[in-house]
């Protein structure tokens, strides 16, 4: 039992995950409408926030690789569908100009 207690993150590091969250969260919303790419800088940052001090996802090694193998292979599925549809549709499209 105190091994399991163990693995989890003290009440002063969620603390302090939750209020870096609360804040980037707040910041996002009132600075996005001044710049879009801050939303993005922020969402990354929040994301980083999240899974490494709420789910200590740097603790174990093998648990980070299978973490940005799923981030490689979803970047692939979403990136290859996106190239494959504008070629899809500049291929259709030739047509109706030429």
């Amino acid at each position: 039992m105190q091994e399991h207690l163990q693995d989890h993150g003290t009440f002063k590091k969620y603390l302090i995950g939750f209020s870096l969250s609360l804040l980037l969260t707040l910041l996002a919303f009132f600075l996005g409408a001044m710049h879009p790419l801050l939303i993005g800088v922020v969402g990354l940052l929040q994301a980083w926030i999240l899974l490494f001090l709420f789910l200590g996802l740097g603790k174990e090694q093998w648990n980070l690789l299978a973490f940005l193998f799923t981030i490689m292979v979803t970047l692939l599925i979403v990136l290859g569908s996106i190239w494959i549809m504008y070629h899809l549709n500049y291929n259709l499209m030739m047509d109706m100009h030429g």
